[in-house]
């Protein structure tokens, strides 16, 4: 291994292949909870999504969901396709944007949301509370870091 390749002497020392590791472990650990719903991790935040911003918007479009998950539009639209072939969710003309579709989960889409969030959440609970206290500050950091490097 060359040395000057790399900036450090072990990968523990490096923030990019610590929050790798995390995350592809997270992941895992979500995508074995979702596994008996038949959803994708994908699935279910762009499903879980809807459920939280169909409170709060009239016409939810594909793009402010997108933005809200920081998803690839294309993937979003994927997901899209598939969420609503399972019957979950419906995509009906915007009522001011005749070029946008207007999003909504169906009643089976938001029964089978309102099942999985709190299998999610008990999830993230258990793998974040190795933090203890620091929850909320590993949070508050997390936020700067989506802010300080969001790609519009």
């Amino acid at each position: 291994m060359p040395d000057d390749v790399f900036q450090f002497k072990n990968a523990k020392d490096s923030s990019g292949f610590l929050l790798w590791g995390v995350s592809s472990l997270w992941q895992r650990k979500i995508n074995a909870g979702l596994r008996p719903f038949d959803l994708t991790h994908a699935q279910f935040v762009l499903l879980a999504s809807l459920l939280w911003l169909g409170n709060k918007s009239v016409a939810l479009t594909q793009a402010e969901l997108a933005s809200h998950t920081r998803m690839d539009t294309m993937m979003v639209s994927n997901v899209l396709r598939t969420l609503e072939s399972k019957g979950l969710l419906t995509r009906k003309p915007h009522p001011s944007d005749t070029r946008a579709k207007s999003l909504a989960l169906t009643s089976k889409g938001q029964k089978l949301a309102e099942q999985v969030v709190p299998v999610v959440e008990n999830i993230d609970q258990q793998f974040f509370s190795q933090l203890g206290a620091n929850t909320a500050k590993f949070n508050q950091n997390l936020a700067k870091l989506i802010e300080a490097n969001q790609m519009e």
